[in-house]
């Protein structure tokens, strides 16, 4: 990713250093537990742990690379420039690349979700700390657009509260389905190298061993961990949409936070554009874009072919640095959002009383009328509202078949918002368990 759309925690696990640095640790740890199985000498282990402190040259790499056409190859061969090549002569013994390949990647996969749950982790208390702010500060509902009875805003932080907290499942369940190494050999059967030398490596990288892999660690893993990426991804989208919708002019119910210098326009001056919620949901694009590479991957041709290389050293990086930074951004405009009750409560208010219409249908079918009559009294009256501008509640108490099922006072209580809030305290221990 670019780096305006990167943050160098997550940039630095995909980074090639990080990567030899892993690549070396394998290495290194799978020498050790061949040395303590007596395969090889004890001091052409710990001779490779004589490039512990190095910086590992990328450039020489890439160099050795030029000419071998094999990055693992060439990194086997930088080490041995560290090492001395008759010390390094048992590196990589019974290995073969993808035995580095795959538990590197499975390493910075993890290292990615570490992060992601963090990030995951801060969301959650912004939308918590704004839900309890306004739990009873009272909205429109809409469905379809189109306004349908009173919430409140507290409730609308609530439920992105909620479906986050499935996301924080989801990515670690991701991580522990991700967190598998594998050091079997050629086609996993563990001919040259013995599983205990595999056990050691993963315990020493905080994986456990893959039951079972033929040259790679099999793929429905990945396929598994970006498919929750892209679902965290539609469920950043599905906030931004909704804050994106608030601040339109003709709502303006919250918008984000404008800072002192900031401008909304080349153009036109007064634009307060909602850029960072646009933003996210481009950016949510581009992580659910790599799902479907992900799980073609899966299918590779017998123990292994490198179909799926070129899309991983690609999807791994992109696909995790964009949800961290959005992650990031997203918290940051929850934090910082301008909610304005009031404008809440005169959006609700523009259709004079329409919303209860609901109340007043059932109110009807337990005054004896009939459902078919009852949808058709309430209809009629809420039409006039939506034509004419009528108010609703004036209509109904001027209907004489409304009155004839309803007193004054019934209607009267139908339009009380506190009915359609009474519920939110119980909504609230259900999210929050408090």
């Amino acid at each position: 990713m670019i780096p305006r759309y990167s943050r160098p925690e997550m940039v630095a696990v995909w980074s090639p250093e990080t990567k030899f640095r892993i690549w070396y640790e394998i290495e290194a740890h799978a020498c050790d537990a061949m040395a303590d199985l007596g395969v090889i000498p004890r001091e052409n282990a710990e001779a490779v742990w004589k490039a512990k402190d190095v910086e590992f040259d990328v450039a020489r790499i890439d160099e050795i690379e030029a000419v071998t056409k094999h990055d693992v190859i060439a990194f086997l061969t930088h080490l041995a420039e560290h090492v001395g090549s008759d010390e390094a002569r048992f590196v990589h013994q019974g290995m073969t690349s993808s035995d580095v390949l795959d538990t590197c990647f499975n390493v910075q996969l993890t290292r990615a979700a570490d992060i992601l749950i963090s990030d995951l982790e801060g969301l959650l208390a912004a939308l918590k700390r704004r839900a309890y702010e306004h739990k009873d500060t009272v909205r429109i509902g809409r469905s379809h657009g189109i306004h349908a009875e009173p919430t409140t805003m507290g409730l609308t932080f609530a439920r992105f509260y909620a479906e986050m907290d499935r996301n924080l499942s989801r990515m670690r369940d991701a991580r522990a389905e991700i967190a598998t190494g594998a050091i079997s050999g050629a086609v996993g059967t563990f001919a040259n190298i013995d599983p205990r030398v595999e056990e050691h490596v993963c315990e020493k990288l905080g994986l456990v061993p893959e039951p079972i892999s033929t040259q790679v660690i099999p793929r429905d893993r990945h396929a598994a961990f970006f498919a929750t990426l892209g679902v965290i991804a539609s469920s950043i989208e599905n906030i931004a949409i909704e804050i994106r919708h608030m601040q339109r002019t003709e709502v303006l119910e919250a918008e984000e936070f404008f800072s002192k210098g900031q401008k909304g326009s080349s153009a036109m001056p007064h634009k307060r554009n909602p850029v960072l919620t646009e933003n996210l949901t481009g950016l949510a694009r581009l992580v659910r874009m790599t799902v479907i590479p992900a799980m073609e991957n899966v299918a590779l041709w017998h123990e292994r072919d490198i179909s799926h290389s070129s899309v991983e050293r690609n999807i791994g990086p992109d696909a995790t640095v964009t949800l961290d930074f959005a992650l990031s951004r997203l918290t940051g405009v929850i934090d910082k959002l301008v909610v304005y009750p009031d404008n809440m409560l005169a959006n609700m208010n523009k259709f004079r009383g329409l919303v209860m219409s609901q109340r007043v249908l059932l109110a009807l079918t337990q005054a004896g009328v009939s459902r078919e009559n009852a949808y058709r009294l309430v209809q009629r009256n809420a039409m006039k509202v939506w034509e004419e501008g009528k108010d609703f509640k004036t209509e109904l108490l001027a209907d004489s078949d409304v009155t004839a099922a309803l007193s004054k006072e019934e209607i009267e209580e139908k339009f009380d918002l506190g009915y359609h809030t009474k519920h939110v305290d119980t909504i609230f221990e259900r999210v929050f368990g408090e």
